[in-house]
């Protein structure tokens, strides 16, 4: 039954890494070689991170909006905290509002979940001759029998048998995997979450995920073949390098990440000359911008004051003590 349903993805996963397997082949490496095997494992996991861009933008905005909600559930939880039907409709509703999906960030694990058993159940029956999907007797074999630094690509922690040589590389490719995972988990947190976020369910949540995946891992590693274990690496630090590129280029508000690429963009604007250096200190003057501004002058012609009406007798008395070149008084007008 497990194998009429995994039946599509042995087929898909089979199809994928044969298809590099091909490339390399046609490049010059030995196809029976583990150089070529193990290329074509670090291909298939490039082409499936790829197809799964979509979902982890997906993961990412439902996690930034997981951040930026935190402060209404924490308003929530006091107002509702006697209440737990209606603090959950409530948050519920919050979420809905919000565009929030309180499960989106374990989409991209739950889904690699089913293509991880493919591969596994491709490579470890590859290795006993019982070939899956598209593989063939032969290729089957050429897997079975390739080794990577001495190491073949099928052997196991768990099934090492005192082989020192799949010892080390299994250990190491254990160790690689789970702190990968740790890394990843832990760079969000430390990274791209506000201090209201780092409280709460939420956070308990992040915290249960941080310390217990990479647990999960290192007690699965230890029966996966080498080249199971060489795949799950390659996706951990595919996800490390995506998620720092996003961090980086778009981190949430209110975050550690966030007043670093303020910082960057102050400091990369003050070396084009555009705004004033913050760490520069007192002095620094705005090279682009003169902020002096005249006053506004009313540029109409003053106007013209109106002498002031006097009567005839004051004009007769001010007539005589007229300074020179004043008017001569006005006729009184008697005949």
């Amino acid at each position: 039954m497990f194998d009429f349903i995994m039946n599509p993805l042995y087929y898909a996963i089979s199809f994928v890494l044969m298809g590099w397997h091909s490339v390399w082949d046609a490049l010059g490496l030995d196809p029976a070689g583990g150089p070529a095997w193990a290329l074509s494992i670090i291909g298939l996991t490039l082409i499936i991170r790829a197809a799964l861009i979509p979902l982890f933008v997906k993961q990412i905005k439902s996690s930034r909006n997981m951040q930026l909600i935190q402060p209404k559930v924490k308003e929530l939880q006091k107002k509702y905290g006697h209440d737990r039907e209606k603090l959950a409709a409530e948050t519920m509703s919050l979420y809905r509002e919000s565009g929030t999906n309180p499960f989106a960030s374990c989409l991209p694990i739950l889904l690699q979940m089913p293509i991880f058993f493919a591969l596994f159940g491709v490579l470890n029956n590859a290795a006993r001759e019982r070939p899956k999907g598209v593989l063939t007797l032969e290729e089957a074999r050429q897997f079975g029998n390739s080794e990577l630094f001495g190491v073949p690509l099928s052997g196991t922690l768990f099934g090492a048998g005192g082989d020192v040589g799949v010892i080390v590389l299994a250990a190491l490719l254990v160790v690689a995997m789970t702190a990968t995972t740790f890394l990843t988990q832990r760079q969000l947190m430390s990274k791209n979450m506000p201090p209201d976020a780092l409280t709460g369910p939420y956070a308990q949540q992040q915290k249960f995920l941080l310390y217990i995946l990479p647990v999960v891992f290192a007690v699965g590693g230890i029966a996966f073949p080498i080249g199971v274990l060489l795949y799950w690496t390659t996706s951990n630090l595919w996800t490390m390098g995506q998620q720092f590129y996003v961090i980086r280029r778009n981190p949430a508000p209110g975050t550690p990440a966030f007043a670093a690429k303020q910082q960057r963009d102050a400091a990369k604007a003050a070396k084009h000359g555009l705004v004033a250096d913050p760490s520069a200190g007192a002095g620094t003057t705005d090279t682009t911008t003169d902020t002096t501004t005249e006053p506004e002058t009313d540029r109409r012609p003053p106007r013209r004051q109106q002498p002031k009406r006097q009567s005839r007798e004051q004009r007769k008395k001010s007539g005589g003590a007229g300074a020179a070149g004043d008017p001569p008084p006005e006729p009184s007008g008697s005949s």
